[in-house]
């Protein structure tokens, strides 16, 4: 069992999507993401999104990421941030987010 200390250790934070692109080189359907997450700055991560949300549908989301995972190279690309969601039994990824607007940056608890 995960212990209270070990949830403390992982920083989730609240950002905003600045931007969304294709990710074609990666192995599954992806897509590239610019993320503010306020005082940390914009980071960047890489989310297999692409069988429930438009690219133009996620810019202005605000989303939940783990911030502080080191850096992951997936191919070509450093992702920096983790971008948490549900994944269902057919492989679609369901978005974690805040019920309404907050500060960028904000420490989930």
């Amino acid at each position: 069992m995960a212990t209270i200390e070990d949830f403390q250790k992982t920083e989730m934070r609240t950002g905003t999507v600045l931007e969304a692109e294709d990710f074609p080189e990666a192995k599954n359907p992806s897509y590239k993401m610019r993320i503010d997450f306020g005082e940390l700055g914009i980071k960047k991560t890489s989310a297999q999104l692409t069988k429930l949300y438009k690219k133009e549908d996620l810019v202005g989301r605000q989303i939940i990421a783990v911030t502080n995972f080191p850096p992951r190279q997936i191919g070509s690309f450093m992702s920096e941030v983790l971008v948490l969601g549900v994944v269902l039994d057919n492989k679609e990824v369901v978005l974690l987010q805040p019920d309404r607007n907050v500060p960028n940056g904000k420490r989930v608890a």
